[in-house]
């Protein structure tokens, strides 16, 4: 006999009711009867809103993408606005990427609210993210939706929610929402569409958007005849908008990887659509090697996150982390606005806390100021909504994630990416490249490396120990790590900043977070924090040194691999 323990079966019950459909409680039987550990994965809890929305893995289920916990997030949601503008024509955007299911999902999604009374502009076919942002703004929409779980696996989909400005939901707002949504039975979800108030959008959608791109992203002096580009959307939702995007800013040179042009789901030329892994753009770096590409772009499936790979001193493509292209992209921001006459010390760049010390360097340099939020791209989206006497210059994140200007409010691999092949195109053309100017910055500003680990997690008992590696990392302060000091520690969970030198504390004016920093007397810095989209615990490595002259990198860059390796061997996190 199987044994399914009480709590579990008596959640997976109530899904057995008419509620829901015939379909679904077919799965559920068919659960009940030969899957329990399934079972209890799908009911063990409600899946969450973390730093990108709501992602999970599609299925029957509580703690799992379906039309119901999509239903009930919509309903909730309705309710919300509703209530908050008691006497406003509501109206809402939603888009939705290549996974399965996101099409009919995002369809269920415009269901709800105009069953609700609420006025939806749906896109026709998948497009990607930052275009939503866009959108949201462009047509006054009080909020915006996205079907998408970004880089996550095949099985995965989610649920992203933007807010009036463009940008994802925040403090107050999104406990408020949550609230509604925790509120409210399945039974009170309202299906019933009024196509009446269902308006589906793409052209015109896309021109505001592809002109806007090209206004923020491309700059006077550039020789754009001359760049060869090859471009990959990884199977994803960039291939409707990026080529033409580049093409009107003028550049011809354009290679597309044709075997990943087609939106697919499966992404079944890669092991994980993430241009974090340079596994994912391995074929995009085979192409380049064939026409000789200056440049290889690669994006993620909902293209919010952009891979870049440039020749280094020895004409050998390099994968550049989201680190270095943030800092060559702020600092030519900055440069820009500096060329044109317009740069105050009003102006700001945003960057994440879990990001290179190297963009506070850069900022200070220009006498600018340098905002630090907590991880995720909304925290950069609200400092501009918080600071609308300031002007954003531009900012990222070291996910791959950046942002030009304010005229989209997430991260946005489409203007990145046009960004990246101006700079490229500039430099070019003054006999250097994106690669040289960056070691320029590392001589200027100090040589900052940073380093990744990621330990993935899964189920259950995966969510369990990595909230035992957290807990074992605040209750037990590590006192050196690689043989140096730690001498100060910031708990974002406590809102509390440390000197262990001195042992006096500070609060930390931020929202509550589940992060732990530590800053070593070398200069060394080692964040730990789980992921809010993905079953891993994430351990984020900077180190520092002084790089007096270029033709001394390679020497310099092995001194700070070789301290984080024995990093990495101190916290054993390898």
């Amino acid at each position: 006999m199987i044994y399914i323990a009480p709590e579990t079966l008596e959640i997976a019950n109530t899904w057995l009711t008419p509620t829901f459909d015939e379909d679904t409680q077919h799965q559920i039987k068919e659960l009940i009867a030969n899957n329990p550990d399934e079972l209890k994965e799908s009911f063990y809890k409600n899946l969450e809103f973390g730093t990108g929305g709501m992602r999970g893995i599609m299925g029957v289920g509580t703690n799992r993408i379906n039309k119901y916990t999509l239903g009930k997030n919509t309903q909730g949601l309705a309710n919300f606005l509703k209530q908050e503008h008691p006497n406003k024509k509501l109206k809402v955007a939603i888009a939705y990427d290549c996974r399965h299911n996101s099409k009919s999902l995002a369809k269920l999604v415009a269901d709800v609210f105009s069953a609700n009374g609420i006025k939806v502009y749906l896109f026709s076919d998948l497009r990607p993210t930052p275009e939503l942002s866009f959108a949201v703004k462009h047509l006054g929409c009080d909020c915006g939706i996205v079907l998408t779980a970004s880089h996550n696996p095949p099985e995965y989909n989610g649920y992203k929610v933007y807010w009036n400005d463009g940008g994802q939901i925040v403090p107050p707002q999104d406990a408020e929402i949550i609230n509604a949504i925790n509120e409210l039975d399945y039974a009170e979800i309202n299906f019933e569409a009024n196509d009446n108030l269902i308006e589906l959008i793409d052209t015109e959608l896309d021109e505001a958007f592809i002109t806007a791109s090209v206004a923020n992203g491309s700059f006077e002096g550039t020789d754009r005849d001359n760049l060869s580009i090859v471009f990959t959307s990884l199977h994803g939702t960039s291939i409707t908008i990026l080529p033409e995007t580049l093409k009107r800013a003028g550049y011809k040179n354009i290679h597309i990887v044709e075997e990943q042009a087609k939106p697919d789901g499966d992404f079944p030329t890669v092991k994980s659509p993430n241009p974090e892994e340079p596994a994912a753009l391995a074929m995009a770096m085979e192409l380049a090697e064939k026409v000789n590409a200056d440049i290889v772009i690669g994006t993620d499936p909902d293209s919010d996150r952009i891979g870049i790979a440039v020749r280094d001193n020895d004409n050998k493509l390099i994968l550049l982390n989201g680190n270095q292209a943030m800092i060559v992209m702020t600092d030519f921001l900055i440069g820009q606005w500096l060329k044109q006459g317009k740069l105050s010390d009003n102006d700001f760049v945003g960057t994440t806390i879990v990001s290179t010390p190297m963009m506070q360097e850069l900022a200070d340099y220009y006498g600018v100021e340098c905002k630090v939020g907590l991880t995720g791209f909304k925290w950069i989206a609200k400092m501009i909504q918080d600071h609308p006497d300031q002007a954003f210059i531009g900012g990222g994140e070291e996910s791959f994630g950046f942002m030009v200007g304010d005229f989209v409010r997430d991260k946005d691999a489409v203007t990145a990416a046009l960004l990246a092949c101006e700079i490229t195109s500039q430099a070019k053309s003054n006999n250097s490249s994106l690669y040289k100017e960056l070691l320029k910055l590392y001589v200027t500003h100090g040589f900052y490396k940073e380093h990744l680990v990621s330990l993935v997690k899964k189920g259950i008992s995966g969510g369990e120990e990595i909230a035992q590696m957290m807990v074992d990392f605040r209750d037990n302060p590590l006192k050196k790590i690689n043989g140096s000091k730690v001498i100060m520690l910031e708990d974002y969970q406590s809102s509390t900043m440390k000197n262990i030198l001195t042992d006096k504390e500070y609060p930390l004016d931020v929202p509550k977070s589940n992060v732990l920093i530590y800053y070593m007397e070398d200069g060394s810095k080692i964040a730990c924090r789980p992921s809010g989209t993905e079953p891993k615990i994430k351990f984020y490595i900077s180190v520092k040194e002084t790089l007096k002259t270029v033709e001394d990198f390679e020497k310099v860059q092995q001194k700070l691999d070789d301290k984080i390796t024995s990093i990495i061997n101190d916290l054993n996190v390898n």
